[in-house]
């Protein structure tokens, strides 16, 4: 059941304040915003898309004295469930505010706002000959809000590490409807506490991100591309664990499982070897002469435990024909079944041949269409189930089997998530990874900042009881 929260009073308080945007109640309106890229649907009482900074804030300041619930959000790529209006109130679509791209090339920073897509930042960094290294796969048509809130990876985090590594400033609305700033312009800042690092991650739960200063790198002057076949999946996290203590620390490192492969040759046929149980690709970057050793040597340190074959491409086209298939993933297994439920359990990168056994027995004990791939060089796998949510049966024993997946990354000394977030999806599990002491401590800064829990409620932390539910 829909609970509404706004009065009437409320919205033409509401409409009152936002005099350059728009408010939405339809309720056709309101449905498409009641989703996200992962599961339940909830309805918003209302819309409010404003580029005024300045409304915003008032906006808030409303929604704190009337103890409305106030959700930010992007385009909704989320897989957590971390913009859904679980307790109704209002939600802010950021994704209008997308005017600012500003690169300083001296500086090496880019000033963003938050409607603006992650693409158009990579875009703008390279016609510089910079780049701007987080490139999460959902990069065309994520906002860099939403990647703020999530601490969004990617491939590339292997080497560069994930947003919150290349955020130096933000512009930030408080629960109280304040507008402050966080960091700057400089590289190095420690004067009193990193409140941008505490920001970026907290999902929305502790501010609204206006703007956002990002720190640029020098682009690489070459890449080289090679893919490592294996007759298996514990061969191939093992010769993930002998590169990265050998010295080589490539750009990407990237697995798929026998499922994966067969699902993209079904999709669209490249010539992968669907009779392997795995494959790994791997793309360095860096000056042309250690190019070639590295390469060289990752190529050895993979035969010898185990690889089959391995394919080094001789040019660009070559490089783009290796990364294809793993670009053809998500698209090829959810042909196989309606329902895709992505997770993405971190283990540390020791642990990788360990989490691939563990996920092979899932697969087994819980009978389920389970596809691994993803970011295997810095220990964040993709363990993606297929199934049919119209098919009650079947998704008792999916639930069962997520709830695996997490507890044997806890148990391995990993995380419920190395970029995907909470949201309401993995707040059931909080506890097991942080322990009460460690939970508790997050909600007092919850609190301390958002004492009358308007900012997006319902994410993060778990009420009692509460059990994934995939519905």
């Amino acid at each position: 059941m829909r609970r509404k929260v706004l009065t009437a009073e409320h919205l033409t308080q509401i409409q009152a304040i936002v005099a350059t945007g728009r408010v939405l109640t339809d309720e056709s309106d309101l449905f498409s915003y009641s989703f996200d890229g992962s599961f339940g649907t909830y309805l918003p009482d209302a819309v409010v898309q404003t580029k005024s900074v300045d409304e915003l804030a008032a906006l808030v300041k409303l929604a704190n004295r009337e103890k409305i619930p106030v959700y930010p959000r992007g385009h909704s790529t989320s897989l957590s469930g971390g913009p859904l209006p679980v307790k109704g109130g209002m939600v802010f679509d950021l994704s209008v505010m997308n005017d600012v791209l500003e690169v300083y090339e001296e500086d090496l920073v880019a000033v963003v706002s938050p409607g603006v897509l992650t693409a158009a930042i990579h875009k703008a960094a390279e016609q510089r000959g910079l780049m701007y290294p987080p490139d999460p796969s959902s990069s065309h048509v994520s906002t860099i809000g939403g990647n703020l809130a999530e601490n969004s990876g990617g491939p590339k985090g292997l080497k560069y590490g994930v947003t919150k590594d290349y955020v130096i400033g933000l512009e930030v609305i408080t629960p109280e409807g304040e507008i402050i700033q966080t960091g700057g312009r400089t590289v190095k800042n420690v004067t009193g506490y990193d409140l941008t690092k505490l920001i970026v991650g907290s999902e929305g739960t502790l501010g609204i991100i206006t703007k956002a200063i990002l720190r640029l790198i020098p682009k690489p002057q070459q890449t080289a591309t090679m893919m490592a076949i294996f007759d298996s999946l514990v061969d191939a996290g093992s010769a993930i664990s002998k590169i990265l203590s050998s010295g080589i620390l490539p750009s990407k490192m990237e697995l798929m499982d026998q499922a994966s492969i067969v699902a993209v040759e079904q999709y669209e046929p490249l010539g992968l070897p669907t009779d392997a149980a795995a494959l790994i690709l791997i793309e360095m970057d860096g000056h042309p002469l250690a190019l070639k050793a590295e390469t060289e040597q990752a190529a050895a340190l993979c035969q010898a435990v185990g690889a089959r074959e391995v394919r080094i491409a001789k040019d660009k086209k070559e490089e783009a024909e290796l990364w294809k298939a793993r670009k053809l993933v998500s698209p090829a297994i959810v042909r196989i079944k309606p329902t895709k439920i992505s997770e993405d359990a971190t283990v540390p990168r020791s642990k990788i041949p360990q989490m691939c056994e563990r996920l092979q027995e899932i697969r087994e004990t819980y009978k389920i269409h389970l596809v691994v791939f993803g970011h295997a060089g810095d220990g964040n796998l993709h363990p993606n189930i297929i199934c049919d949510k119209t098919d009650e049966e079947e998704m008792r024993r999916v639930e069962q089997a997520v709830t695996a997946i997490f507890k044997a990354a806890i148990e391995l000394g990993g995380t419920l998530s190395g970029e995907h977030g909470i949201g309401t999806m993995k707040a059931p599990f909080m506890e097991m990874e942080l322990g009460a002491a460690g939970l508790d401590m997050m909600r007092r800064i919850k609190h301390a900042w958002d004492p009358n829990e308007i900012m997006n409620p319902g994410k993060i932390f778990p009420v009692p009881g509460q059990k994934l539910e995939l519905s």
